[in-house]
């Protein structure tokens, strides 16, 4: 019987990549060395730091005349604060779109900083069901727009950017490289690597060229110009996520690139989406036009019987389908590694599942 991962991070990993990973553990390439042991300044990493930084620019459509991709560690929430230390500069002041809890959390993060001001310009709302419109915004009074571009917890995502004149910034943690979007709309792009790229360990940042020319004397752990310059080697970068990182890189152009992630996130989604919307048992509360690719949360209204699917679903290979703590419920995760068979089991399972209650 086989067994899917709907885990919402650390998640399911491609598994030719776990496979070549495993080949490779003990001896790198002839190398006689472990991934896990060779220096971060060897000519052997540096050759898979370039490689990922390429496959990276080229699956975003992006220039690295324009862009430079960073491999940084702290996670996406260190990232709430390297921002808008870095980016609001000029004005002292930023926006924010309130979706869901982790752009709450970026808020909360911004609001810590001394000498800024941060607004909440648009919020989704109590059920948390829409993606909101964002007002227009005047090019002069703010440093940046930031959006969460997939709400792992709510179910929601944007379809569609927000057309601003104000620099945009997003948190693309949990729908990176899974959904198609013009990157390029971007002046800076930040996303832990777990949910759809990597083991956890590495947050990858891409920022626009014009963001690196000055260095405004930050601590330099929190300074992209600095970072930038050392090739993201302030101190030892973490090795081992940035190989994993270019190997799925690698797999993912295989695929078929970004559009074709987004086809069969399409795909996978829309299994899961149209039993809950004919079900007389489950069901999910995010508008259509609101509703996540990657994170689908779906509940009975009974805790007893959520945590009886949660416990069935797991005997019946189908793991990790128990929702976030805050919401409860279930929450099926279809990262770019869950193959349309683990859609199709999991909605196979809430038929059967509905049909015997």
């Amino acid at each position: 019987m086989p067994t899917y991962n709907f885990a919402a991070g650390p998640a399911t990993l491609p598994r030719p990549v776990l496979e070549q990973v495993q080949r490779e553990l003990l001896d790198y390439q002839g190398s006689q060395l472990s991934i896990l042991e060779i220096s971060h300044r060897s000519p052997v990493f540096q050759e898979i730091y370039q490689q990922a930084k390429e496959r990276l620019l080229q699956l975003m459509g992006l220039s690295a005349d324009e862009y430079t991709p960073l491999f940084l560690q702290g996670g996406g929430t260190l990232q709430f604060t390297m921002v808008p230390l870095n980016l609001a500069r000029d004005h002292h002041r930023v926006a924010y779109a309130d979706t869901g809890h982790w752009s709450a959390r970026a808020i909360e993060e911004a609001k810590k900083l001394p000498d800024l001001t941060v607004d909440v310009v648009t919020e989704a709302g109590p059920d948390f069901a829409h993606i909101p419109a964002v007002p227009d915004l005047p090019a002069d009074t703010y440093d940046y727009l930031h959006i969460t571009t997939n709400n792992t917890i709510m179910g929601l995502a944007y379809q569609d950017l927000p057309q601003t004149a104000v620099p945009l910034v997003g948190d693309l943690s949990s729908n990176f490289l899974g959904q198609t979007y013009d990157f390029s709309s971007f002046d800076l792009i930040y996303a832990g690597a777990q949910k759809n790229l990597a083991p956890a360990g590495v947050t990858i940042v891409v920022v626009k060229n014009d963001y690196l020319t000055e260095d405004h004397g930050l601590p330099s752990m929190l300074n992209y110009p600095a970072l930038a310059k050392k090739e993201s080697a302030l101190n030892t970068p973490p090795v081992f996520q940035i190989y994993f990182a270019n190997l799925v890189l690698k797999w993912l152009k295989e695929q078929g690139g970004v559009q074709a992630m987004d086809e069969l996130n399409r795909q996978k989604a829309g299994l899961v989406y149209d039993y809950l919307d004919q079900s007389k048992l489950f069901f999910n509360r995010v508008a259509p036009d609101s509703r996540s690719l990657t994170n689908i949360p779906f509940t009975t209204g009974e805790a007893d019987l959520d945590q009886r699917f949660i416990k069935e679903a797991a005997a019946a290979g189908l793991v990790n389908l128990k929702g976030h703590r805050l919401v409860g419920g279930m929450r099926a995760s279809l990262y770019n590694a869950m193959p349309l068979a683990g859609a199709v089991a999991l909605r196979d399972f809430m038929h059967q599942f509905e049909q015997e209650i």
